[in-house]
């Protein structure tokens, strides 16, 4: 069975850092490409970045310069490197395949509040 665990999320000050991660187990991962979601209140759940099975990227241009997809295809691991954080990064976050599919469930995402 396949499970996804976020996990790094936090409350941080405008223009600070974080560095979420996401776990995979089960029949997933090296051949799969991945991605970052996020969900803002009142918001539909938007893709920030995609990392291919051979390591290309993308970003959405509102977080291009600021994030950094990376993953770990032995250990199973995505890492999404958050920096100069902004209010508006306020979401929670997710990370599944892209594009996602029916047979791989969404976690339980990792909450990322960006406050003074």
């Amino acid at each position: 069975q396949v499970q996804l665990v976020e996990s790094g999320g936090g409350l941080v000050q405008p223009g600070g850092s974080l560095r979420l991660s996401c776990a995979a187990s089960g029949s997933i991962f090296s051949n799969n490409a991945m991605g970052w979601y996020r969900q803002a209140p009142g918001k539909q759940r938007e893709l920030v970045a995609a990392i291919s099975s051979g390591g290309s990227t993308l970003y959405v241009d509102s977080v291009k310069g600021r994030f950094t997809i990376s993953r770990d295809n032995a250990k199973k691991m995505v890492y999404l490197q958050m920096n100069s954080l902004k209010p508006e990064d306020t979401a929670v976050y997710y990370c599944n395949t892209r594009p996602p599919v029916s047979s791989v469930p969404w976690g339980q995402g990792t909450q990322v509040t960006v406050s003074s």
